[in-house]
């Protein structure tokens, strides 16, 4: 390198690339982040610098391993969808990286390149869902107009059956038909979601977040703990209140009874705002963001393409109506719900639009 002025033009090169670059030395200490690299690891330079990069990054020995080995026989690779975990935010990050050993500078040192693909899978992801999404609720719809026409016929024959009954000792009989029926009718209603159009209004999320956790904790207990991380600077959301709050409550008692069995149970509320977010392939100035995190044990692998599926459920004294009609009730406010799921750490992560969408 030929002095500070070509340090300095190409630290201003870097400085504007919207891919993210790392700099390390031979003991695997950073010394220089990009501010895509910043954003992407959710740390500054000015405090990573020096720093160890490993401490930026959990569970990440083999990792770390990989790049000794590269920095020990100077030569570079490249890794396609590598798994990468923040340790400022227990981020999951999924990247392409390609590590540059750096012979000609002062030391020995890497250069690594990542390059985040998580916008582009989860994109991809959202839209797959939706669709998804869409069909099992026109599937739902008919099979609904299905079973609800002969159901009402089968109420209506038990109860003109019930009126001609010699022996009123059998009327337990044709009672038994109605209840049934009635179940069967409210199984579908439930499955088909709310039938009301949302009644949007200013809402304070933090004020329904704090409802759903209340009635959750009175419910399960002081055994189980709550965790609040809320950005107080969030502006109201535009809602129907009553709707969102039960898609909220759903998922935050969802989290509960997962954690029946778990020691310490615990869920943590998280409140954000993201500019110039997607959702789906929608493209929103400002979107909400809601996480639900719970340290049980997992979805399990069996289930997690069909949890927000109607009838889908992990326990079997549940109705897997929950989750689908959370999903039902955030897709009606333009929005979206996700779950990443592992053992002693499962997130279901609420994308609500703040204003309007744009195109761009």
């Amino acid at each position: 390198m030929n002095g500070p002025p070509v340090r300095n033009m190409l630290n201003a090169i870097l400085d504007h690339q919207t891919t993210s670059v790392v700099m390390v030395d031979e003991d695997l200490r950073v010394q220089y982040l990009n501010p895509a690299a910043e954003f992407l690891l959710a740390a500054s330079f000015e405090r990573a610098r020096g720093e160890r990069l490993g401490a930026l990054l959990r569970d990440s020995d083999a990792f770390i391993g990989e790049l000794s080995g590269a920095l020990r026989r100077s030569q570079g690779y490249t890794r396609r969808q590598l798994k990468l975990v923040t340790a400022a935010q227990h981020q999951r990050l999924t990247v392409d990286l390609t590590v540059t050993p750096l012979s000609d500078w002062e030391a020995p040192a890497l250069l690594l390149e990542l390059l985040p693909l998580d916008q582009v899978l989860r994109v991809h992801r959202e839209t797959q869902q939706q669709r998804v999404q869409e069909t099992t609720r026109e599937l739902v719809r008919g099979l609904a107009h299905e079973i609800k026409n002969p159901l009402g016929g089968l109420r209506g024959a038990a109860q003109l059956l019930d009126r001609a009954l010699a022996a009123p000792e059998l009327s337990e009989y044709t009672q038994i038909i109605i209840e049934e029926a009635d179940r069967l009718r409210s199984l579908v209603d439930r499955m088909l979601g709310p039938n009301k159009t949302p009644q949007a209004q200013p809402t304070n999320i933090h004020r329904l977040l704090e409802r759903a956790r209340q009635l959750t904790q009175a419910e399960h207990g002081e055994g189980l703990r709550f965790l609040r991380d809320y950005d107080p600077s969030l502006p109201e959301l535009s809602c129907d209140p009553d709707q969102l709050m039960q898609a909220l409550l759903n998922i935050v008692q969802n989290a509960a009874e997962a954690l029946e069995h778990t020691e310490r149970p615990t869920i943590t509320l998280r409140t954000r705002a993201l500019r110039q977010a997607s959702i789906g392939q929608q493209r929103h100035r400002l979107v909400l963001r809601i996480d639900i995190f719970d340290n049980g044990p997992g979805v399990p692998a069996a289930l997690s393409d069909q949890l927000f599926y109607p009838m889908v459920s992990g326990r079997a004294e549940g109705t897997g109506l929950g989750l689908s009609i959370a999903q039902t009730i955030v897709g009606r406010h333009g929005g979206i719900i996700e779950c990443d799921s592992h053992p002693g750490d499962t997130r279901f992560t609420l994308s609500l639009p703040l204003e309007q969408p744009h195109d761009g």
